[in-house]
């Protein structure tokens, strides 16, 4: 069967691993979870898979809600800037939190590293529920699920205007008049919502990829409601493929009934992986990593792949093909030993099989997701 390349395969690099005790294991390196250099090795990889984004995770609480012994982390979205000009092709998804960050924060940073990356970056919508977090600011108590989301809705919403406020060719640059700017293309967004009052612009100029893709992940009625107004790309965590496409047809017809395009949404399924030379090794694996958590400790949530990368594969593949999913965010059980093996092993057979693509088709994230660039909305109400 020739089938068209369209399969979005992302990684998760967050901590050392999706298993919360991956840190402990054999050849994990603890001593390098922060070394930016490790990072960067790690996004080679997944690059030379022609991978079509990597994932930092990010929030402002010691990770207690991953019932790990892990802690601490980086800030994704300076993670992704540090990576940005180190890298080629891949996309650069950053967690932001909304609860505690302004949109003209998010705004200002995603932009940048979209500038400096030429087009890669992308934003994965993250918000705060726990009095945890809410003390570590001391600005406001903490709000339930429905409240943290209902004012990330308006925060993306902010976002995306200030990313529209300067016009693509608000820049002159004219050295003989000292004009920089065309001032009538640079837009105040004049926001007055529920939540955030915004008069100005943005004060850096429009990125490449205009609209860098909102990464939402959907657990609930309300993210799902903040997926389908806003989302580009739409993270579901399924049991198995018959709840995969559930999951999908739900997202779709969510979108659709807010008025969107079902099609410009890419639904892709999270999947712990831990792989084996057989899934007898691969089950052995799992097991030595689940011993070191503590008993009872639950170690993984939704769909999980343990078995070969030839099994993987076939599972990529039949979700794909059969419209459950449009790709996958694989989350490696153990970075320091998965990774490789889905590049170097699972990729080879998905090509082989006409469904992964071997080259990057543009420049841009939004290229690689099939998206096209939107026009400002301010350019679009003028014209």
């Amino acid at each position: 069967m020739t089938v068209t390349p369209s399969t979005h395969l992302g990684l998760d690099l967050s901590d050392a691993g999706a298993h919360p005790e991956a840190w402990r294991a054999t050849g994990s390196e603890p001593h390098r979870l922060f070394d930016p250099e490790r990072l960067g090795q790690l996004v080679a990889t997944a690059q030379r898979a022609t991978l079509d984004y990597v994932l930092f995770d990010d929030a402002f609480a010691l990770h207690t809600s991953r019932n790990t012994t892990l802690r601490g982390r980086l800030d994704a979205a300076l993670v992704s800037a540090r990576l940005a000009p180190r890298s080629s092709g891949i996309g650069l998804v950053a967690t932001v939190d909304t609860t505690h960050t302004e949109p003209f924060h998010v705004a200002k940073a995603i932009q940048t590293i979209d500038h400096v990356s030429r087009g890669r970056a992308a934003w994965q919508v993250g918000w705060s529920t726990t009095d945890e977090v809410a003390a570590a600011f001391g600005r406001k108590p903490a709000q339930d699920e429905a409240d943290a989301v209902a004012e990330a809705d308006e925060a993306v919403d902010v976002v995306r205007k200030l990313w529209d406020s300067w016009e693509d060719d608000a820049e002159i640059r004219d050295v003989p008049t000292g004009r920089f700017v065309d001032r009538e293309k640079i837009h105040r967004i004049d926001h007055d919502g529920v939540r955030f009052a915004v008069r100005g612009s943005s004060i850096t100029p429009r990125s490449p990829q205009g609209q860098p893709p909102v990464v939402v992940r959907v657990g609930s009625p309300s993210s799902l409601a903040l997926a389908a107004h806003r989302a580009d790309v739409v993270r579901i965590r399924p049991a198995d493929r018959g709840d995969a496409a559930l999951q999908r047809a739900e997202v779709r017809a969510a979108a659709a009934a807010v008025g969107r395009d079902p099609d410009e949404l890419r639904v892709v399924a999270d999947l712990f992986v831990v792989l084996g030379g057989t899934e007898h090794a691969a089950r052995e694996r799992l097991a030595l990593l689940d011993a070191l958590a503590a008993p009872g400790r639950r170690t993984h949530e939704g769909a999980a792949h343990v078995g070969t990368a030839a099994d993987l594969a076939a599972t990529i593949e039949d979700w794909t093909t059969t419209g459950a999913v449009d790709g996958f965010t694989l989350r490696p059980a153990a970075l320091h030993t998965d990774v490789d093996g889905i590049a170097d092993e699972v990729v080879p057979l998905l090509r082989a099989a006409g469904v992964f693509r071997a080259t990057y088709p543009g420049t841009t994230f939004r290229d690689t997701l099939g998206l096209a660039r939107p026009v400002s909305r301010y350019a679009t109400a003028i014209a």
